[in-house]
């Protein structure tokens, strides 16, 4: 069955285009206007009274939509911002060994997000951090042989593609006053079956919206458990958006994830993550069914043989799977470009080709893609 219909304005604006980066920019449904546009209209029908909404209703729908899709205890564990990374510095802000002046030590995985790697990058040059790095093969050997004050590690390696197997023996060394284990699932959350329930109280996730959440910019979330940095170090003042009239004393802050929000932000992107949230609803698709729509797209892409000459780092094997696959060769650049100049969109990370389905697209889509791909390695 397609579901174009529901992507019907995406569509429409590039009539002759075929974007298989959905990995990288989600087409957004049209619901997600209505969403945008509910937001526009509360905040001129409400002005500043509009937040006692923000706040309320639409907070918590959204907080519910997460835990259900996480299989998390408590929706009040979830904090809204504008990106993750912005969770990131608040987070390592907070280390127990930051509160005595001491470098955090920190293991990543070695396929980390440019947004994570330039940070620690510069945490380094500034003496405040040292980081090693390790496979996700071997980065759990490796957690339970260091003295680590953090262990980042993606969920999905947005490069690779390659996919966290376990994240139960990584959480159990989470202890309050360290290691902090956060796991980054900006690639994994809806696009994996995801059960967090078992390591709710010993990790803190990282994810957004602008990927198979399908709901764009701006509303990314953390969930973080409680025990872990009680009070952040880096705080805003909706971190205490209940208690604004106080004055003196030790600051409050706000219970559950709400802990680490910072200050005014846009609402719109809640507003169109929970108009998603409910067409999924009414149309009945869920994670499970998406993933295996695109698992059926990749597999007749896979079997085409269509990049003989490429390696896929991420082939299928029944497991849980990206929702892209990941193309290394020396050509990877040439045949992006070569692409994009027939308005084929995929996307590209040094020698690696990233393509991306979703579920705008069906059979036909892929067969187009196989062939242009077969015309421009025939002109090569």
């Amino acid at each position: 069955m397609s579901h174009k219909y529901l992507f019907a304005r995406a569509l429409a604006a590039a009539p002759g285009r075929l974007h298989f980066a959905a990995h990288s920019h989600h087409f957004w449904p049209d619901v997600s206007r209505d969403g945008q546009l509910a937001a526009w209209d509360d905040a001129a029908r409400a002005a500043d009274l509009k937040w006692d909404k923000v706040m309320g209703p639409v907070w918590a729908d959204a907080q519910g939509h997460i835990a259900r899709e996480l299989r998390l205890p408590d929706p009040g564990s979830i904090a809204f911002a504008t990106n993750t990374h912005d969770f990131l510095v608040r987070i390592f802000a907070s280390l127990p060994c930051r509160a005595s002046g001491k470098m955090a030590r920190v293991l990543a995985s070695d396929g980390e997000f440019h947004s994570f790697s330039r940070q620690m990058r510069r945490w380094v040059e500034a003496g405040e951090a040292m980081v090693d790095t390790a496979p996700l093969s071997t980065i759990a050997e490796m957690a339970e042989n260091g003295g680590y004050d953090l262990i980042f590690v993606s969920q999905v390696q947005f490069n690779s593609g390659l996919v966290l197997a376990d994240v139960t023996r990584l959480a159990a060394l989470a202890k309050p006053d360290g290691p902090w284990v956060v796991v980054d699932g900006y690639h994994g959350f809806m696009a994996l079956d995801n059960d967090l329930s078992a390591v709710a109280d010993k990790i803190f996730y990282l994810g957004g919206g602008y990927k198979y959440a399908m709901a764009g910019e701006g509303v990314c979330f953390l969930h973080a458990p409680d025990g872990f940095a009680p009070r952040p170090i880096i705080t805003g003042w909706f971190a205490a958006f209940d208690h604004l009239a106080e004055s003196g004393g030790a600051l409050s802050y706000a219970p559950g994830g709400a802990r680490f929000l910072g200050s005014t932000f846009d609402p719109s992107g809640l507003y169109r993550f929970n108009a998603v949230q409910a067409m999924l609803a009414a149309e009945g698709l869920t994670t499970t069914q998406i993933s295996a729509h695109v698992a059926a797209l990749q597999t007749q892409f896979i079997h085409a043989d269509a990049l003989p000459h490429f390696r896929l780092l991420n082939p299928l094997d029944g497991g849980p799977h990206a929702r892209f696959l990941a193309y290394q060769g020396e050509d990877a650049a040439a045949l992006h470009d070569a692409l994009a100049a027939r308005q084929i969109l995929t996307d590209v990370r040094g020698d690696v080709l990233r393509i991306g389905f979703a579920i705008y697209h069906d059979p036909a889509d892929v067969t187009a893609l196989i062939s242009a791909i077969g015309a421009i390695t025939d002109c090569t």
